[in-house]
Formats: structure tokens, sequence, C-alpha cells
């Protein structure tokens, strides 16, 4: 489960979340972002993969990747008036060399406590 800015955002790959309850479905939202290699980087990440080991400089990439269509993703339910969304996914694509997209996805819902008794 992941909490975003500063309202109670839930994002989970779940379909459900445990003692909360989906009392309205908002629809798919999504967030992207495109990101481009560097030739200084591709330069450094051939030399790793001769030696072997971790390429930080695109695992940094990717991950602030995934945070940027996360929170563009957040942004769209929020603007729903959606305080969770469920069910996401991560995607990428190619779009020219050097360059993909990453995509979350998901179902923007609006949750509520399970009441107990």
């Amino acid at each position: 489960m992941k909490e975003l800015g500063k309202s109670d955002m839930l994002i989970v790959t779940s379909d459900l979340v445990a003692g909360k309850r989906i009392v309205r479905t908002l629809g798919l939202v999504r967030g992207s972002t495109v990101r481009a290699r560097h030739i200084g980087q591709d330069i450094l990440a051939l030399l790793k993969n001769i030696v072997g080991g971790e390429v930080t400089t695109y695992s940094e990439l990717l991950q602030s990747s995934r945070e940027e269509a996360l929170e563009r993703m957040a942004a769209e339910a929020r603007a729903l008036g959606a305080n969770g969304v469920v069910g996401i996914r991560f995607a990428t694509a190619s779009v020219m060399s050097g360059a993909a997209e990453i995509l979350a996805y998901g179902t923007a819902v609006v949750l509520e406590d399970v009441e107990e008794g």
C-alpha cells in the first residue's frame, strides 16, 4: 500500500483493501512519463556489463520514472474525487531508440472504512 501526497490516497495492486470497502468506482486512471537515456550513462552501462553488477544509474532512472507515473495517476484519481486506486499495474513501451514510456494505471475508487460490530 502506498500513500502519496498530503491526502489519504491509497494505491494498491490488489482489487480490495483490507478494512475498507469500495463504495464507488470512478473508472480508469493512468499516469505516464517518457524518459530518454543519456549517452554518457550508456557508455558506463556497457563497461558495467563487462564486469557485471547493477547499473545503478538506470535503476535510479527507472525508479524515478515509476514514481512520477504514480504521482500523475494519483493526480488524475484525485481530480475524479477518488481516495484510492486499486488494481494498479505498470507497463513500459519503447517510444524510440533510447527512450521509453513508463505507464501506471488502475481503477479510481472511493473507499470507506468497514464498520465493525
